[in-house]
């Protein structure tokens, strides 16, 4: 079963996590996981630019490392980038030793946490301890209102297009993949998810971090 939009009572539980940014204004926060690619990043970033849209990349320390160019580009066009960790690990299953590390390293890439401090753990998973570490260093621990599902190759794109469309909302936080494993999916919703949240009157901001906020 594919849950879209995360339930109330997750917000609710986990509430020292941001799951949507509370908006009286038709906006929405897109965000892309696991990059940068050399191939899906410089799309996303033209498929944005159409739409003058921005966008906040969750981009994996790696990956960073591998493509810096990627990174620079999406920089340069406006968009900012969060912590992903270094290797995209699961918080469940690594000590929350290896885990912290994993983070300050992806952290090198990318700047200070108080001019980027944002970070999402990988699959949404992490323990009680490295969520307390994560606040303490100063990060923003950005989860999700809205997951596109767009790494299933079995999904049905236009199925799942009109699901999302109609759960999203004022605030929402969305994922999306600029990933190899997501690029057939993504190439089909995310024009389309775009174009139709823009004739219903919604623009595409960056996620506020603490800097913005201050």
């Amino acid at each position: 079963m594919r849950i879209f939009r995360m339930p109330i009572w997750l917000h609710r539980f986990f509430k020292q996590y941001t799951w949507k940014i509370p908006s009286t204004d038709s906006v929405i926060y897109l965000s892309f996981d696991d990059g940068p690619d050399p191939e899906v990043t410089p799309y996303v970033l033209q498929i944005l630019d159409t739409y003058q849209a921005k966008a906040t990349f969750f981009c994996v320390g790696e990956n960073l490392r591998r493509y810096p160019e990627v990174a620079a580009d999406v920089r340069a066009k406006g968009h900012q980038i969060g912590n992903h960790t270094q290797h995209h690990l699961k918080g469940w299953n690594t000590s929350s030793e290896i885990y912290t590390q994993n983070i300050t390293a992806c952290q090198s890439y990318i700047g200070s946490v108080a001019e980027a401090p944002l970070f999402r753990p990988p699959y949404g998973r992490l323990n009680a301890k490295q969520g307390r570490w994560i606040l303490q260093q100063g990060y923003q621990c950005i989860m999700w209102d809205i997951l596109s599902f767009d790494y299933d190759k079995h999904l049905n794109t236009q199925w799942a297009i009109n699901r999302i469309i109609k759960l999203s909302r004022k605030g929402s936080i969305i994922v999306f993949h600029d990933s190899q494993k997501a690029k057939k999916q993504l190439e089909k919703l995310l024009p389309e998810y775009l174009s139709r949240m823009s004739q219903m009157g919604y623009r595409f901001e960056l996620i506020p971090t603490t800097k913005t906020l201050n």
